[in-house]
């Protein structure tokens, strides 16, 4: 499905075997960045040298070992910033402190590029890296304005350069990385509509100002709902979309004019529809940072995800997948469903090849979220 364009009409549908057994726990309650650092190994023979230029999120961990378990080896990385460049050079020993950013993006060794700079930043700082003959990977949301997306496409076309968003919570996500599959297979018929929610935990007191200004990253659905975007163009197959309406506001923190605390957002594709909620409310008594869901519907049966928790059960942990068709109920414990996109994407970097993401799906995922910040109502309360 990913890599190609096919109409989702066209997946044949076969039957699917389900392993049978008992549900296994899991126990460890990680986050899924956790996960997947704890499953990066370097290469021996690395497949490409790789650095980072701006690491202001905690994603560029995840980005990094995406890479890593690809093939991929860190070899250099700048930060403006030098309590961040310190505590970075602390985890990455390997890598070596670049003077500037133009030392990485002139040395002609490195290939990739990945950054999680504070968002207003990324897009510029790609364009740059395209410029320079090499790929590019962002932390989402990596446009925050319609201007970027406009330049992003214009060099990216010139340069026929990759420009990647890190899209972790399907990428990066054994259970959406499972859901996917089954989809493909024709578990559920075709797909009519998704509905992806994405609550998070504010931290206050342990954010960056940048975080509570709405210019530097982008609003709220531009940041945290560029996920369920990118989910729904993926498994609706919709290769045109626009968004119907949308809403956003800053209801609960008044402190902080500039934020967004709640965002939703409905769009229409030629694929199917989508629904999207996103918001800072997840309250201290939730084990993990934000009850992440996916729910998504089909002619013939439905998929629910429940990526990171599921409140109030003796299933811990997350990655729990349920799907319903027209024959029976299930349960899917998907820890340890292999995750395919750090090795598809460093071979795509190497062997010139779209498999991991799709250019265009990626930018349009960008393009609806900006669009959706554009013409947002705020809602009632706000």
């Amino acid at each position: 499905m990913k890599g190609t364009r096919a109409d989702r009409r066209s997946f044949i549908k076969g039957s699917l075997i389900v392993a049978a057994g008992a549900v296994l726990h899991n126990a460890h309650g990680a986050s899924a960045a956790n996960v997947q650092e704890r499953r990066a190994e370097p290469s021996k023979e690395p497949r490409l040298l790789f650095s980072v230029i701006g690491i202001n999120h905690g994603h560029i961990h995840g980005q990094i070992s995406a890479v890593t378990r690809g093939g991929g080896r860190l070899v250099s990385f700048y930060a403006k910033e030098p309590d961040l460049a310190a505590d970075f050079a602390k985890r990455y020993p390997q890598a070596r402190a670049a003077r500037d950013e133009r030392e990485i993006l002139e040395d002609e060794s490195v290939r990739l590029v990945l950054s999680a700079a504070i968002p207003e930043e990324r897009a510029p700082l790609g364009v740059r890296v395209m410029r320079h003959g090499k790929d590019y990977m962002s932390d989402k949301p990596g446009i925050t304005t319609l201007e970027q997306l406009a330049e992003v496409r214009r060099v990216q076309k010139e340069t026929r350069r990759i420009y990647s968003i890190m899209y972790s919570e399907r990428f990066e996500s054994e259970a959406t990385v499972r859901a996917g599959e089954l989809v493909k297979a024709g578990a559920i018929g075709r797909v009519i509509q998704t509905v992806g929610l994405g609550p998070h935990r504010i931290n206050n007191g342990r954010r960056d100002p940048w975080f509570y200004d709405r210019r530097r990253f982008g609003g709220i659905i531009c940041d945290i709902g560029s996920h369920q975007a990118d989910q729904f163009l993926f498994f609706t197959g919709s290769t045109r979309a626009e968004v119907v309406a949308s809403q956003v506001g800053n209801v609960q923190h008044p402190q902080y004019p500039n934020f967004e605390d709640f965002g939703d957002m409905t769009m229409s594709g030629n694929g199917g529809t989508g629904y999207v909620r996103v918001d800072w409310f997840t309250p201290d008594g939730l084990p993990t940072w934000g009850d992440g869901r996916l729910f998504v519907l089909g002619t013939e049966g439905y998929i629910e995800l429940r990526k990171y928790v599921n409140v109030a059960t003796e299933l811990k942990g997350g990655n729990h997948l349920y799907i319903v068709d027209r024959k029976q109920a299930r349960y899917i414990d998907c820890n340890k469903v292999p995750l395919p996109f750090g090795p598809q994407f460093v071979r795509d970097v190497v062997e010139r090849s779209a498999v991991a993401q799709d250019q265009e799906q990626a930018l349009l995922a960008a393009e609806l979220v900006l669009k959706a910040q554009t013409i947002a109502t705020k809602p009632v309360g706000a």
